[in-house]
């Protein structure tokens, strides 16, 4: 037994001296690298881009291409509302704007939202203004923001924005009906 423990230790003396000898060679040109994508990373800087640019032309995908100088009336001749007004589009709009819209806007649209009492009024959607807007004047501001609304477009896909437009238009509407609108009514 003891001198299967003498061999033993001497066995673990041999292996220990081995590998103390073994790592005691130069380190700068190490025999095998084990993460070559970390061992050649080249470093980056702070504030230094860390992509590559992408391809002229390229879109991100669910991004709607406007130009960031287009004005509010530009904008309403040059984006027309490509939703059709349908049940489910207007549901979806008004789940939309009870989640975002509400506590400035109101339930109704009439600038009568939670944070009135603490912050500036914010516009009535029901006011002869706003209705008088295209649905891209309206678009336009919920992806860039007016006044003292900030932009809504890092919030609100592009999709919903036009499903609120058309919510709104439904509570202009139902506000005060227009000759056509009470036309299909009565219809």
């Amino acid at each position: 037994m003891v001198r299967m423990n003498k061999q033993f230790m001497s066995a673990l003396l041999i292996a220990l001296s081995l590998i103390t000898l073994s790592s005691c060679g130069k380190h700068e040109k190490p025999h095998f690298i084990y993460m070559p994508d970390m061992y050649w990373t080249k470093g980056l800087k702070y504030q230094q881009p860390g992509m590559k640019p992408p391809v002229p032309g390229t879109i991100s995908r669910g991004y709607y291409p406007m130009p960031v100088a287009m004005t509010l009336e530009e904008a309403g001749k040059a984006y027309p509302n490509p939703l059709r007004a349908t049940a489910a589009v207007l549901a979806r709009g008004q789940h939309v704007f009870n989640n975002n819209c509400i506590v400035c806007h109101g339930p109704g649209g009439e600038g009568d939202g939670y944070i009135v009492p603490k912050y500036p009024r914010p516009p009535s959607l029901l006011s002869d203004k706003i209705r008088n807007y295209a649905d891209g004047n309206i678009y336009h501001v919920i992806t860039n923001g007016q006044n003292l609304m900030s932009s809504y477009a890092g919030q609100i896909r592009q999709e919903d924005r036009w499903a609120v437009i058309h919510y709104i238009r439904a509570l202009q509407r139902a506000k005060k009906p227009t000759a056509a609108d009470l036309k299909t009514v009565s219809n």
